[in-house]
């Protein structure tokens, strides 16, 4: 941008500026981050006036200091070069920049305390989880690195849309089309987007259908279930007629009885997937066989199909429990998971599996469980569909309920 074109530019935004405009302030901040007002030939004083503006358009939240901080800063530099140069308002400055930093310096120690910054939190040591998998390179390495990319892909903000988190406007008007002023997108929202990037997410490096109607079923394997709640069945198909996956017994329902699932997996769709399970047929194609594996050993409870992901978890029960529940997106793709709380080993495992924990030292006082992905249809949806590497499971480590205790305030003092 030239000196014309950008002294134009610059009365535009003091006219929006003196009208009090609620566009003003991403406008102004990305007028000053994206060029370099040196070299585009403004004076100390007009590049002075933009900034103070700036400066005052902020929000009055502590997240915005560093930035109120830093143009400060630069205003207090332009101040010594230009005309507008007093004492009186040099000192301001200094006695603003002064305020401004023991604002972040309180801030941030409100944030962060300092025994986060170093040491664990009294009484408490960094908990271990130890988990078994068929698919460790997968699971542990692969997964979590898709399901950031996912969600920041997903929700990541444009370069007007973080300006404009910045400033409030004190003075609005309702402009619901220009994309200056909007800022109220789920990926600024700081929970929202912790429950996504911060937490360990269980996917599958293949499609998964699942419906209540037999049309288009993905290649490597279909299976057929009859299911309601508090009843499920596993069925087959030969001959035009379903049957009893058990005994072969052929059973009268017709194809679009409601109460039929029909579950299909596509062949591997993740290229740096490695874990062939080790009990694979031979007969079946390597990209086929994890997902065969994988829908071959799972099963309904009720309406929920169960996958058996084989992700077993030990932890030390008396400080942290796992809370396992459906991924925040899945109701976008016509789903819904279950949910629960893992806090100690449950007592109906084949005794094998605990005397595993008896064997070996790494395990020793530690409880276990698996984590299987529960999904099942949103009410009113007859066909789901989700891409492989989609966040389907979400695990939360959190403080078992006994190592913590609410306290009313009141009662404290």
């Amino acid at each position: 941008m030239d000196l014309k074109k950008g002294r134009a530019h610059l009365n535009y935004l003091l006219t929006l500026n003196i009208r009090q405009e609620e566009a003003f302030g991403p406008l102004a901040l990305a007028f000053i981050k994206e060029h370099d007002l040196n070299e585009m030939g403004l004076t100390p004083e007009e590049q002075f006036t933009i900034l103070m503006a700036t400066i005052q358009a902020l929000a009055p939240e502590p997240k915005r200091y560093n930035l109120k901080l830093e143009l400060l800063e630069k205003a207090k530099a332009l101040l010594s070069q230009s005309e507008f140069f007093n004492q009186e308002l040099d000192q301001r400055l200094n006695q603003d920049i002064q305020k401004t930093r023991a604002e972040v310096d309180i801030y941030n120690k409100a944030m962060r305390p300092e025994r986060e910054q170093g040491s664990p939190p009294p009484e408490l040591s960094q908990q271990k989880l130890i988990v078994q998998t068929d698919a460790p390179e997968y699971f542990l390495n692969i997964a979590p690195k898709r399901a950031t990319a996912y969600y920041q892909e997903k929700f990541g903000l444009t370069k007007k849309a973080k300006s404009a988190q910045h400033f409030s406007g004190s003075s609005r008007k309702f402009d619901p089309d220009n994309p200056d002023v909007q800022k109220e997108f789920s990926g600024a929202c700081a929970p929202f987007m912790n429950v996504r990037t911060n937490a360990f997410h269980l996917m599958l490096p293949f499609d998964l259908k699942i419906s209540k109607k037999p049309d288009d079923s993905l290649d490597a394997i279909v299976r057929i279930f009859y299911c309601k709640p508090g009843y499920s069945f596993p069925l087959a198909y030969e001959m035009g007629k379903l049957i009893s996956q058990q005994d072969g017994q052929v059973l009268d329902i017709a194809m679009d009885d409601p109460n039929l699932l029909f579950v299909s997996a596509s062949k591997i769709r993740e290229s740096e997937f490695r874990n062939p399970p080790e009990d694979a047929s031979p007969n079946v194609p390597p990209e086929l066989a994890y997902p065969v594996s994988v829908i071959e050993r799972s099963g309904t409870l009720g309406p929920f199909f169960q996958i058996v992901t084989h992700f077993k978890v030990w932890f030390d029960s008396s400080v942290v429990s796992l809370l396992i529940q459906g991924a925040p997106d899945l109701y976008e793709y016509g789903l819904q998971g279950g949910s629960g709380l893992m806090t100690r080993s449950h007592a109906s495992d084949k005794v094998e599996n605990y005397a595993e924990g008896l064997r070996n030292p790494l395990l020793d006082k530690l409880s276990f469980n698996y984590v299987n992905i529960h999904l099942q249809l949103s009410p009113g949806t007859d066909t789901a569909f989700v891409p492989y590497n989609t966040p389907l499971f979400t695990v939360h480590p959190v403080l078992n309920h006994q190592s913590c205790k609410l306290e009313d305030i009141q009662k404290l003092r």
